[in-house]
C-alpha cells in the first residue's frame, strides 16, 4: 500500500498528544475540539490519489483539505488515540470495508449511512417538514457518469428543506453533527459538507470553504438560505 502523508503543523507525536487530549471528552466536545484545530487550514481540492486508471494511495493531507477530506479526518480522529490509530481509522472511514482502492472509496456523503459510526437523523431534525427523494447516484442527467468506473446506485435520501430551519428545528441539531448540503442535481446527493458547532446560542457550519479558501465557521442558517436543504448524520457514541 502506497501512502502520502503531510501532517501540516503537527508531527506524529504532537498529533497523538492532541488526540489523547480530545479523548477525555464526550462525542460532541471531541468533534468540536478536533475540528477546531483545523480552523484556518487552507482549502485545496483533489488531494486524494486514485482513479479508474491510477492506483489508489492512502493520502493524509492535514496541511490542506476540501470539505470531504476535512470531515474524513475529523471523523477518523475522533475514533483515535494515536497517529497509528488515526491512520487505521481513516482507512475504515474513507473506504469500505477498509480496503484501499478507488472502487471502494466512499465517494458520496450518504455512503456513511451504511456504517454503524453514524445515524441519519434528518427525519428527526426535520420532523413533518423532512422530504424524501430517490436518487440514482453517479448518473448524470444525460446518462453519463460523474465517476467513471464507479457503479450507479439507487438510494433514498431524506433531507431537511432550508425553509424548515426555524429556531425549533435548529435546536434539534447537536454540535458534531455532520451536515451534507443537499443538491437537486441529478446523480449527486450533496454539493458540500461540514460540521455543526453550537456556541453561545449561535449555530455555525464549520467547513472547508472554497470561497474563503480555508476552514471557517459560518452562520448555518445564513449559509442554508442559498441552498435547498441538508442531510444530517449524527456520530454514534
Amino acid at each position: 500500500m502506497r501512502e502520502r502523508i503531510h501532517l501540516g503543523k503537527w508531527d506524529r507525536v504532537g498529533l497523538g498528544r492532541m488526540l489523547r487530549k480530545a479523548a477525555v471528552s464526550g462525542v460532541s466536545e471531541r468533534i468540536e475540539y478536533i475540528s477546531g484545530q483545523f480552523l484556518g487550514v487552507p482549502y485545496e481540492e483533489a488531494t486524494l490519489v486514485g482513479s479508474l486508471d491510477t492506483l489508489e494511495e492512502l493520502v493524509i493531507r492535514l496541511d490542506s483539505v476540501d470539505c470531504f477530506t476535512y470531515i474524513d479526518y475529523v471523523e477518523a480522529m475522533r475514533l483515535s488515540r494515536s497517529f497509528e490509530g488515526f491512520k487505521e481509522q481513516l482507512r475504515r472511514v474513507r473506504y469500505k470495508p477498509g480496503h484501499i482502492s478507488y472502487a471502494t472509496r466512499n465517494h458520496f456523503f450518504t455512503d456513511w449511512i451504511e456504517t454503524p459510526r453514524v445515524m441519519d437523523v434528518s427525519a428527526h431534525i426535520g420532523r413533518i417538514e423532512a422530504q424524501k427523494v430517490v436518487k440514482t447516484l453517479n448518473r448524470k442527467s444525460d446518462g453519463s457518469l460523474f465517476l467513471p468506473g464507479i457503479p450507479e446506485r439507487m438510494r433514498e435520501v431524506t433531507f431537511v428543506p432550508a425553509r424548515a430551519l426555524d429556531e425549533e428545528t435548529l435546536d434539534r441539531l447537536h454540535t458534531g453533527d455532520y451536515v451534507g448540503i443537499y443538491t437537486e442535481t441529478e446523480g449527486l446527493d450533496v454539493s458540500h459538507a461540514g460540521i455543526v458547532v453550537r456556541h453561545e446560542g449561535r449555530v455555525s457550519l464549520r467547513h472547508a470553504s472554497s470561497i474563503e479558501r480555508m476552514v471557517v465557521d459560518q452562520d448555518l442558517r445564513g449559509y442554508m438560505s442559498e441552498n435547498p436543504g441538508m442531510i444530517v448524520l449524527r456520530p454514534a457514541g
